[in-house]
């Protein structure tokens, strides 16, 4: 081809399109018809010059001098000199005038490419990668954490608070507050037997009972509500049952729980003291609490006195503590051991048991058999509805005991299904209770102690003490994240909650206490390997989530209902995590954050919303954004988002707008698709299109949506308009879905995710036109013109122009792979019907081959070339062949 025909290929669009297309409304014409004005009035000057010099000479011949002859033609002559600077004047005048029109041209193309441009490239700059694809992704997988078809409000307390089974069962659904019981004595004969009964040892129980006989002390470490002190009675029982004769009274002497307050030493010395013979054989139980700030673990000296004085009197003790920073001196020694969790299966198989043996054994003849009854209670213990009530993956011991009283309840029928449903859902939000209350118990001073000056050396544990809530309520937030994340924001928590708690005196943060398996253990949580973005790449990492699907939810239930005090430094973290600059940790902040608000609307808006709303960086808008979605998505509060929404849009800052916008683009912050379009048109529109960035990009956003055609239909609209602000929106739009990946779009839940059935599944990076153009082929018509008016449109051709031979490209991946080849074989057919069409991409396909830097191969340009001539609906030699276009002999 030569340099003419590509330079031209471009410009031979039609002036009045048909078939429902448009192109610009020509400024260009308009002033060729100024200067074809202009162009006659100095003609007829020049006219009326001649007519006058015309007369005069008349008048002359007729009776004036010859000198005078002489100074006329003096006139005459600077006339003409006066003319000819007057012509060059007004053509230099009309180069100018051109001049301005080109450089007016070159900034409305300017112009409207920056209004194409990625919504977060403001905060990361131009050239820098953004992360809305990480975001989108990061935004569906947590939203995934929070179901909202069940909403929070019924997450406080089960409406179930005790039930009477039958004659034996009794079921008690508040809070578990165990009270103190028995600090120092035997332990009670029923407990044992029924711990004979029902006990189900751990993994590596033997091990366990074997270190204890060797060494005669044991010291188990395990997260409360483990089972641990089941697993210690467990142990002692059977390691003492030599010394035994068999009676209860001398089983329940031989095993004793001794008082933590008295100390290891005390135990010692009682051993060794007098009438300490009366201790041989027996086995003791002692619970250290190491929670207090200024507790401290016992050394090994002292733990090796005690094994002494056990070993004098062929006595036992097992010392149970909670794991942690605090525990790990006495773990990592040579008496400690970790104790695992009772398998949930077992567990639950073996209390339904017990439960329904209660029952049959009373029950009459003609009533189901056990074996009957225990299947009854399996099948329904195995229901998605029940199990999505639990939301617990692993059952603890009290928590196995309350479902299998639920269940036998309910196939005995004595709990209504309902009643069963309520009680499953109270389990995860009893552990959330037991999880925070009276955490910070231990910092009171009591006031009958004497005044210390160095009060703060007291109280210098607050970040110790805070650090595991911190954990779980970050856990709950960035369930998902990488471990490294999440332990981050925990630390930033720890400190926010110890500034709250002592405002007076700069906390102690510690360096070197971290303990991950302790983190883990205490908050029920378990790490997979994964990976997280970087810049757009996936790098392996540590995930690390709640075993359960109800706990995100019930943490921040029990957080915000129940613990006032706490909300002000929260509020002030998640603030802090908004400018966190990995969508990893920001997104998932404001999917929490949305959940939140749920529980106090207007607590989360006046301190979370409103605040981030009116803020100047794109992030913190996007995530008063995702916020107010996650509300909506709760049907107590879709109709308040809204009004809220609606009210920005129209007259809201250009901040709250901005918002609105983004908030729009997820589809359920206005009550229909029509009302979201016509709230987008007037925040494009506003300011001479100030906001028409962000609001093309949400325009776009709705085309995953259902509702498609709806969304094609009004950009149409937008670009016929008579006002430019509507054509540049419409416009916008149409660049935006050619340059728009599918991941970038897809924020929903329910949208799907890569490898599932859904047609969306494996089409994450393919431009959203070609991907619905290859998922819903009946769109492609109108996605052509409106992409054909873009292309025929002078401030918009040569992003248009770019944007097409993105599209072009991606046909075919590096490694030769087919990549949105069908995509582009439903468009380029419906984008390439006329004759100049074919010039335009036969221009564009050369420069692409003759592009010093990505030159496309030869044959790579034909098959492209084909692809929009011949459509690929049927074969090739079943269809009437045609004369060939000089484009098309050029590529054989």
């Amino acid at each position: 081809m030569s340099d003419d025909e590509q330079g031209g290929a471009a410009d031979d669009a039609p002036e009045q399109p048909g078939g429902g297309r448009s192109s610009d409304d020509g400024r260009k014409g308009g002033d060729d018809k100024k200067g074809d004005d202009r162009k006659r009035d100095r003609d007829d000057r020049r006219k009326d010059r001649d007519g006058r010099r015309d007369r005069d000479g008349r008048k002359d011949r007729d009776g004036r001098k010859g000198g005078d002859d002489r100074k006329d033609r003096d006139d005459r002559d600077r006339d003409d000199a006066d003319d000819s600077d007057e012509e060059k004047s007004a053509e230099d005048e009309e180069a100018e005038k051109e001049k301005e029109r080109e450089a007016e041209r070159e900034r409305a193309a300017g112009r409207f490419k920056e209004r194409t441009r990625d919504p977060l490239a403001d905060d990361q700059g131009e050239e820098g990668p953004t992360d809305l694809a990480a975001a989108a992704r990061t935004r569906r997988a947590t939203r995934q954490l929070f179901d909202v078809r069940r909403d929070l409000i019924s997450f406080a307390h089960s409406r179930l608070q005790s039930a009477h089974i039958g004659d034996n069962i009794n079921l008690m659904l508040g809070a578990r507050r165990p009270g103190a019981g028995m600090r120092s004595g035997p332990v009670p004969e029923d407990e044992l037997r029924r711990l004979r009964r029902a006990h189900v040892p751990p993994e590596g129980y033997v091990r366990l009972r074997n270190t204890l006989r060797a060494r005669r002390l044991l010291v188990l470490g395990a997260a409360p509500g483990t089972g641990r002190t089941s697993t210690a009675l467990s142990l002692l029982d059977e390691v003492t049952a030599s010394a035994a004769n068999g009676t209860d009274e001398e089983t329940a002497a031989r095993l004793r729980r001794v008082d933590s307050d008295g100390g290891i030493r005390q135990l010692a010395e009682t051993l060794d003291g007098e009438g300490g013979e009366a201790w041989h054989g027996t086995g003791h139980l002692l619970e250290l609490s190491l929670d207090r700030p200024d507790a401290l673990p016992p050394d090994e000296m002292d733990l090796d006195e005690l094994a002494a004085a056990l070993a004098r009197r062929d006595a036992f003790a097992v010392i149970v503590v909670t794991v942690g920073s605090a525990a790990n001196p006495l773990l990592a020694g040579r008496y400690g051991m970790l104790c695992p969790p009772a398998p949930t299966d077992e567990l639950l198989t073996t209390r339904l048991r017990e439960r329904l043996e209660e029952r049959t054994s009373e029950a009459r003849e003609d009533a189901a058999s056990l074996d009957d009854l225990l299947a009854r209670a399996a099948d329904l213990a195995g229901r998605d509805e029940v199990t999505d009530a639990v939301g617990l993956t692993d059952l603890r011991p009290a928590e196995a005991e309350l479902l299998a009283s639920l269940l036998a309840g309910h196939v005995l029928g004595d709990v209504s299904y309902g009643d069963l449903l309520s009680g499953c859902r109270s389990i995860a939000a009893e552990q959330a209770q037991e999880w925070f209350a009276g955490v910070d118990r231990a910092l009171t001073v009591p006031a009958a102690e004497p005044e210390r000056p160095d009060r703060s050396r007291a109280r210098s544990g607050t970040a110790t003490l805070f650090h595991p809530v911190a954990f779980r309520i970050a856990l709950a937030v960035l369930g998902g994240a990488s471990h490294s994340a999440v332990a981050a924001a925990a630390h930033l928590l720890t400190w926010e909650l110890s500034v709250q708690s002592d405002p007076d005196n700069t906390p102690a943060r510690p360096l070197f206490c971290d303990d991950p398996e302790a983190d883990v253990a205490l908050s029920r949580a378990e790490l997979t390997d994964g990976k997280v973005e970087v810049d757009g790449h996936d790098v392996p990492a540590r995930l690390i989530f709640y075993r359960g699907s109800a706990l995100p939810s019930a943490v921040l239930t029990e957080l915000w209902d129940r613990h006032f005090p706490v909300r002000a430094p929260v509020v002030r973290w998640l603030r802090l995590l908004a400018d966190d600059p990995r969508s990893q940790v920001w997104m998932r902040a404001a999917v929490a954050a949305g959940e939140l608000c749920v529980r106090d609307f207007d607590h989360g808006y006046t301190e979370l919303v409103r605040p981030l709303a009116d803020a100047t960086t794109n992030r913190r808008l996007i995530f008063a954004a995702t916020t107010l979605d996650q509300a909506a998505g709760h049907d107590s509060h879709r109709k308040a988002v809204h009004k809220l929404v609606g009210d920005w849009s129209r007259k809201g800052t250009a901040s709250q707008r901005w918002t609105a916008a983004w908030a729009l683009g997820y589809g359920n912050a206005a009550a229909t698709t029509d009302d979201t379009l016509d709230a987008l048109a007037k925040i494009g529109v506003r300011d001479d299109g100030e906001l028409v960035s962000v609001t093309s990009h949400n325009v776009v956003r709705l085309l995953v949506l259902p509702d498609a055609a709806e969304v094609l239909e009004r950009m149409a609209e937008w670009t016929h308009h008579k006002r430019e602000p509507y054509q540049d929106l419409g416009l916008a739009a149409t660049v935006r879905l050619a340059l728009t990946t599918v991941d970038e779009l897809l924020m929903d839940p329910d949208s799907p995710a890569e490898g599932s059935d859904s047609p969306w599944g494996d089409r994450g990076d393919w431009p959203v036109l070609l991907a619905l153009a290859a998922i819903r082929p009946e769109l492609v018509p109108a996605m052509a013109d409106l992409m054909w008016t873009a292309l025929n449109t002078a401030r918009s051709k040569d992003v248009a122009m770019d944007s097409l031979e993105e599209l072009l490209r991606s046909a075919e991946r590096k490694s030769g792979a087919e990549w949105t080849r069908q995509g582009l074989a439903a468009l380029l057919p419906a984008l390439s019907t006329e004759e100049h069409d074919r010039r335009r991409l036969d221009w564009l396909l050369r420069r692409m081959m003759n592009d010093p830097e990505k030159p496309l191969p030869e044959p790579k340009a034909r098959d492209l070339w084909w692809l929009a001539v011949e459509p690929e609906d049927g074969p090739r030699q079943a269809r009437p062949r045609r004369d060939r276009t000089r484009e098309e002999e050029r590529y054989g």
